[in-house]
């Protein structure tokens, strides 16, 4: 049995994993990330770790063949670099050369969006189709393609920015410096914005006898609001809802996916986002494209960002 350690790299705590071939974890375990202690300094307790768990999980070091890792930011794969990423406070760092010195082990990167995707595409909700599109509805918006079991780059490894696709009719503030970019609504921090300036216009709602302070608004609450019956609440998931669909018929006839699977803490509101998604979205493709893919929620929650990263990691060291 071939094994494989994944990491998935956040700015807030890292979570590595062993994992055999199929994608089963044996060994798992989080911590911190302490970016102020330096990239040399977290690579080196990546390193620790994967050994803590290879030594946990009973497997023999010659049977751990790989490592691979999702990083947040801009990611340079070919050559093993994080470009950029914020949260860590890194900038060109050589991850795969530094953390192959440490371990003797092959070790492969990508950006943890596309990790997580090939993760779904190939262990969890798109399994068995061979073209995924995946997006995470989290604090931003990120896709990813897996296109037959291969990772979709684009030019420069910028492939799946979608979130960052001004949009009319959307005129708040993103961080990138624009304003209109389709996550500044479909993401969590979207959905709770969005309520909240409903409220402040006025409008009445089971929110505003909730949370005094609206400042406190999550996109959970506005799910569970909607539930409830609220109006403000369907009004803001609706809108939500059609603005990911409305972008998504861009997307289905450009890649023209079999499955797109939809995950991360906004997507939790389930139906509540999906259907409205899912009728705009209908609505205007064309009528060759309806019927032809399916659209699932993510399944690995949070391992998938260790499977894909195992997983990729594998596939690229055999195919090489």
């Amino acid at each position: 049995m071939r094994y494989a350690a994944g990491v998935d790299v956040g700015g807030t705590n890292i979570v590595c994993g062993v994992l055999d071939e199929t994608g089963h974890v044996v060994s798992k375990r989080k911590y911190p990330t302490a970016p102020d202690k330096g990239a040399n300094a977290i690579l080196r307790g990546i390193a620790a770790m994967i050994e803590e768990l290879r030594v946990e999980a009973g497997v023999a070091s010659e049977d751990l063949e790989v490592i691979g890792l999702g990083i947040p930011g801009l990611v340079d794969p070919a050559a093993g670099m994080s470009r950029r990423a914020v949260n860590l406070q890194w900038e060109q760092v050589p991850v795969v050369a530094e953390l192959r010195a440490m371990t003797g082990k092959p070790v492969y990167i990508d950006n943890d969006v596309r990790m997580y995707v090939y993760g779904e595409a190939a262990a969890g909700a798109g399994r068995g189709h061979d073209y995924v599109y995946g997006i995470t509805i989290g604090t931003g918006l990120a896709a990813a393609f897996v296109n037959r079991g291969e990772m979709y780059h684009g030019h420069r490894f910028m492939a799946g920015e979608i979130g960052h696709v001004p949009v009319d009719g959307i005129d708040f503030a993103c961080n990138c410096g624009r304003t209109g970019c389709l996550e500044t609504l479909v993401s969590a921090t979207g959905i709770a914005r969005l309520a909240r300036r409903k409220l402040e216009q006025g409008q009445s709602s089971l929110l505003r006898a909730w949370f005094p302070d609206a400042t406190a608004i999550r996109a959970s609450d506005v799910s569970q609001a909607c539930l409830q019956g609220d109006a403000l609440a369907k009004e803001v998931l609706d809108r939500t809802g059609r603005a990911l669909g409305e972008a998504l018929a861009w997307v289905v006839p450009i890649l023209s996916p079999d499955a797109i699977v939809i995950g991360g803490g906004g997507a939790l509101a389930g139906d509540l986002l999906f259907e409205p998604m899912k009728q705009e979205l209908d609505r205007r493709l064309l009528q060759d494209y309806r019927g032809h893919f399916v659209v699932k929620s993510a399944e690995l929650n949070d391992n998938a960002g260790i499977i894909g990263s195992a997983l990729y990691a594998l596939h690229r060291n055999k195919s090489e």
